[in-house]
């Protein structure tokens, strides 16, 4: 949401109501996406004592399952809602991506076809955490989808498709018992390293395009990027040192900073500039 919106802001086209409103609907399908993910990975087995992650509501018995399922249904209800207001800025055809993105938060573990127990989580999460984050932020405002915002949108999809790395790096034996088939399971711990280099690679190749393309301040996007590349690095060096649970625990926490981390690098430029 930052991202795009600081791309909107470059072009003269901020718009603050339209740009709350995607931090609202994202926020929301964010929060039912892990309500589904609770019920549905109890209800399917993947959580049970043996998980070595944080405590799961369901699975530990704070919450009961009817309660949970009901909750997801009401926060993804909500963010419909907050999502209809959006069709001010953009059409019918924001309606379809908002119905795709809250159907594909309940299927990553619900449904006939979980996503998650197929090995599609990393791409799902690539489109829709990424690409359509971004583009429909800066779309709503702008008016039009730029070049700029789609590499945008592929960098900031790269990188949360390492959070999601880094969590089922650390559940891949207990996924294997639940039959959870994540990329992880299927292709081994030397593919998930060199798929997390890979994300990191796209992210900074991203921010170096955009720089020269955008003709950004090399005072502001050399450092940004020096710092970016030195924090994915180490990154990369912790994923393949770790060797128990809680490493990956607190790796997980780092990986996800980072993300927020180089949003606010990356906007900062484009906003500065």
């Amino acid at each position: 949401m930052i991202v795009g919106s600081a791309l909107a802001w470059r072009e003269h086209a901020f718009k603050a109501p339209a740009a709350l409103a995607c931090l609202g609907f994202a926020l929301l399908v964010q929060i039912g996406a892990n309500f589904a993910n609770d019920y549905y990975d109890f209800i399917k087995g993947a959580d049970t004592a043996e998980r070595v992650g944080p405590r799961r509501a369901v699975a530990s018995g704070l919450v009961a399952p009817a309660v949970m399922r009901t909750a997801m249904w009401l926060v993804f209800a909500l963010a419909f809602a907050v999502g209809l207001t959006l069709l001010r800025y953009g059409g019918w055809p924001l309606l379809v991506v908002g119905v795709v993105s809250i159907v594909s938060g309940l299927a990553y573990t619900g449904g006939p076809f979980p996503l998650g127990y197929h090995g599609l989580g990393d791409v799902f999460v690539f489109i829709f955490f990424g690409l359509v984050a971004v583009t429909v932020t800066f779309f709503v405002q702008a008016g039009h989808v730029s070049i700029e915002a789609w590499m945008a949108g592929a960098a900031i999809g790269a990188l949360a498709t390492n959070i999601l790395l880094v969590n089922n790096y650390r559940d891949a034996e207990t996924d294997v018992k639940a039959g959870k088939r994540t990329l992880v399971v299927r292709f081994g711990k030397s593919f998930a390293r060199a798929q997390f280099a890979l994300a990191h690679g796209v992210a900074l190749a991203m921010m170096l395009e955009l720089a020269e393309r955008l003709a950004l301040r090399p005072m502001l996007t050399v450092p940004a990027g020096l710092l970016a590349a030195a924090l994915a690095v180490w990154q990369m060096q912790r994923l393949s040192r770790a060797q128990t649970p809680a490493e990956l625990i607190t790796l997980l926490g780092v990986v996800g900073r980072y993300v927020a981390l180089y949003a606010l690098l990356l906007s900062a430029c484009l906003v500065l500039s």
